[in-house]
């Protein structure tokens, strides 16, 4: 079996709430979700109450644990000591950041060095995959339902295991001489399109990287602009001749829609998309564009005109080898509803608007 199905067995594993074990350079562990644990779980994955407690550091920071050195790394792991009263729903009320405003913290949480960084920060990136809270209840040794090295969860995220699985014809609202290609790699699921929209006309084409986002493509959400984007999309390819729409699978800026609906609860209490994110435990943005670029490469576009506000996708595109020979901007009219998300996104992700 390859690495990479090793990693999306452990991704799967996680999301049932099974005990995975994980190996790296520096040592094994074996973790349990916090979200998907319960009391028997608990009892049987950590019988003696030893087990400690791994976040992320974005949120440990939130927790205000940086002012212990064992916290203060960014992007690095956090472990969290087990206390006495540190049982399941104290574990969840730190996974969780629900009930931040409603319940004061307890502590003092003491952080302690992490002994098994590879490992643990894999476990993060398994959380992150599956959708679920970046924090576990954490044990030395083996002994999980199954088990995965990190070299197994780097391999999960490689965009060079993508191929392409189908492609049909097929005619849209916005232009009848239309191709749907479907990608698709051996150890996950998840399928990304391609919409290929017109014929090759020796020009580069136009070409849009739209993340998945069922509230607004689908249900026609008013607190984002996604909806409107893919729609207007659509139509300057058309209006440019060809070009190619990259449907990417990459929910709530990649930590998956229940998170992102988790996200959208905390915008309700104040805190933008950006604090959102980071409160849950996850990077502001974790989409991965590398998959865009495999994606063209397989499609035989290298040279493109790419319509976005957003100076990441050209750095990440032309990083892995797309040449971005212009950036068409893509600016839509703000609604009552999202224009404090817009301005949140040119003023603290740097998008062009």
């Amino acid at each position: 079996m390859s690495l990479a199905r090793d990693g999306a067995r452990a991704v799967d594993a996680l999301r049932r709430g099974w005990p995975v074990t994980i190996s790296g350079a520096d040592g094994t562990i074996t973790v349990l979700a916090v979200e998907s644990a319960d009391d028997a779980r608990l009892a049987e994955h950590d019988p003696d109450g030893s087990a400690v407690l791994i976040l992320s550091a974005e949120r440990a920071a939130t927790l205000k644990l940086t002012n212990q050195i064992e916290a203060a790394t960014p992007g690095r792991p956090v472990v969290v000591e087990r206390a006495p009263w540190l049982d399941l729903p104290a574990a969840v009320a730190l996974a969780d950041p629900a009930g931040d405003l409603a319940h004061p913290f307890q502590g003092p949480y003491r952080t302690r060095e992490v002994r098994a960084a590879e490992a643990s920060q894999a476990a993060l990136t398994l959380a992150r995959l599956a959708g679920i809270l970046p924090a576990f209840f954490a044990r030395e040794g083996d002994g999980g339902e199954v088990a995965v090295g990190a070299d197994a969860v780097a391999a999960l995220q490689d965009p060079c295991q993508l191929a392409i699985v189908a492609r049909a014809h097929l005619p849209i609202a916005a232009s009848e001489q239309a191709e749907i290609v479907a990608f698709r790699g051996p150890a996950d699921a998840t399928e990304h399109v391609a919409l290929v929209i017109g014929q090759p006309n020796g020009q580069p084409p136009l070409v849009r990287l739209h993340s998945e986002c069922l509230t607004g493509d689908a249900l026609g959400s008013l607190k984002c602009d996604c909806g409107p984007q893919l729609d207007h999309a659509l139509h300057r390819i058309v209006e440019a001749g060809w070009g190619i729409l990259l449907y990417l699978r990459q929910e709530g800026r990649g930590i998956g829609l229940v998170n992102k609906l988790r996200a959208y609860s905390l915008q309700d209490q104040g805190f933008d998309t950006v604090d959102a994110n980071l409160r849950l435990g996850f990077a502001i943005d974790a989409r991965d564009f590398g998959v865009a670029a495999r994606m063209l490469d397989l499609l035989g576009q290298r040279r493109i005109r790419l319509l976005t506000n957003n100076p990441a996708k050209v750095e990440r595109l032309e990083l892995s080898g797309i040449e971005v020979v212009e950036r068409v901007p893509h600016a839509l009219p703000a609604n009552p509803h999202n224009d404090r998300y817009l301005a949140v996104k040119r003023d603290r992700t740097g998008h062009f608007l």
